[in-house]
């Protein structure tokens, strides 16, 4: 053995995404890439906006001194001030610089928390359907991630998520716009839900963290609006980043905020700072940071991703398909008309269509396409959709007729 065993663990049962990713790159070098319909990966394809082009060519000819050395694991003081200052407006609450670290991403965000406040065998609580790294995020600390159920439409199971909390409960880690299935969760499920953490933690005697991960929150459609988490529940924490809404995944910035009103919001901070450097990201890009300092709220064009959701959804239920309409991100989560949802996208396969298994993110029974993609990937697919749709239906086989989707 030459690693780990626990990393050869991981990798045995790696992530379905980066599988069909890597099965969809075969495929385009024997097919050709017009040929392959690639819905693996959530890789924006909106290029960013101008204004981003703009700033980053004043902070790369940038001559003041000191631009490219160390500064404080934190993030600079105008950047962390820049960052505070649009959350005031965004959380509805009074952010200072001193609440926000810069980070390495919204999963370097994730890593930080975590390693700042988890103890070896406390759990992190997380609602399924859920973006598949988390479980190897709360291991990397020490930590065990508990999975629990969604409502039908994917929205917050209250009560699911009070059964779930126990002593070894430290956080309940939340996902809106959610990846894989769209959805925003609502004010009052929020509201519900902070209500629970908070009779929870006095019935347990201990601190409930709630850490929501946002970097889908600028994506949403129909005017929907993402409820502001500091205002829910005093013992919360964001992390986020630019990767999404300014088309940037590359570039590996973000940040995470704590809650002003929390009430160890100084040991928070410290340890996070700490975590930050120990981790070995020691602080967030230089240069990124100086870009999105000048460049807070801004976003890449939602109505494009719009368009593409109203293709896609008009497309798949023609073809039959059963499926809640997202409100944000660009993911769709249907149904497949099998229960062996690996079975049905290796059906999709053979179309030359690259989806994912629903199991890959705790949600079997539904495959998850990730629509941030060429208007034409989404045309150019849908007869593959609908003949791999009518297969199904003609042969169900015989434990598969009351699932077959109307």
């Amino acid at each position: 053995m030459t690693i780990a065993k626990h990393i050869e663990t991981i990798i045995s049962g790696s992530s379905w995404i980066r599988k069909m990713f890597e099965e969809g790159a075969r495929l385009k070098a024997e097919h050709g890439a017009e040929n392959v319909y690639d819905f693996s990966l959530g890789n924006p394809n909106l290029e960013p906006p101008e204004k981003f082009r703009e700033a980053l060519k004043d902070a790369a000819t940038s001559s003041d001194p000191g631009v490219h050395a160390y500064m404080p694991n934190t993030g600079y003081p105008h950047v962390r001030k820049s960052v505070a200052d649009y959350l005031c407006d965004e959380q509805k609450v009074q952010v200072t610089e001193n609440e926000v670290i810069m980070t390495c991403g919204a999963s370097g965000a994730l890593n930080v928390i975590l390693k700042a406040i988890l103890n070896p065998g406390d759990e992190v609580i997380t609602p399924a359907p859920f973006f598949v790294e988390y479980r190897y995020y709360v291991d990397n600390h020490g930590g065990s991630l508990k999975t629990v159920s969604t409502k039908p439409d994917f929205n917050l199971d209250i009560d699911a998520v009070s059964a779930a909390i126990t002593q070894k409960t430290r956080a309940v880690l939340i996902n809106s716009p959610n990846n894989p299935t769209g959805q925003v969760y609502s004010k009052q499920s929020l509201n519900e839900l902070g209500t629970c953490l908070t009779e929870k933690g006095k019935e347990l005697n201990r601190t409930l963290y709630l850490i929501s991960d946002e970097p889908y929150r600028k994506i949403v459609y129909d005017g929907q609006k993402v409820p502001s988490i500091f205002q829910t529940y005093t013992e919360s924490i964001i992390a986020t980043s630019y990767s999404k809404d300014i088309s940037i995944p590359g570039e590996r910035i973000g940040y995470l905020a704590v809650n002003p009103e929390a009430s160890y919001k100084k040991e928070l901070i410290g340890g996070m700072a700490l975590a930050n450097r120990i981790l070995g990201f020691v602080n967030a890009s230089a240069l990124m940071q100086r870009v999105v300092a000048s460049i807070q709220g801004a976003s890449v064009d939602i109505s494009a991703y719009a368009r593409k959701r109203e293709l896609l959804c008009k497309g798949l239920a023609d073809c039959g398909y059963d499926f809640f309409t997202p409100a944000g991100a660009f993911y769709l989560f249907p149904r497949t008309p099998i229960p062996d949802d690996v079975k049905f996208v290796q059906a999709l396969q053979e179309e030359l269509i690259i989806a994912v298994p629903g199991s890959g993110f705790g949600g079997s029974g539904h495959f998850r396409i990730a629509f941030c993609v060429a208007d034409e990937t989404i045309i150019n697919a849908m007869p593959g959709f609908k003949r791999v749709m009518e297969n199904f239906v003609k042969n169900p086989g015989p434990k598969d007729q009351d699932l077959v989707c109307p």
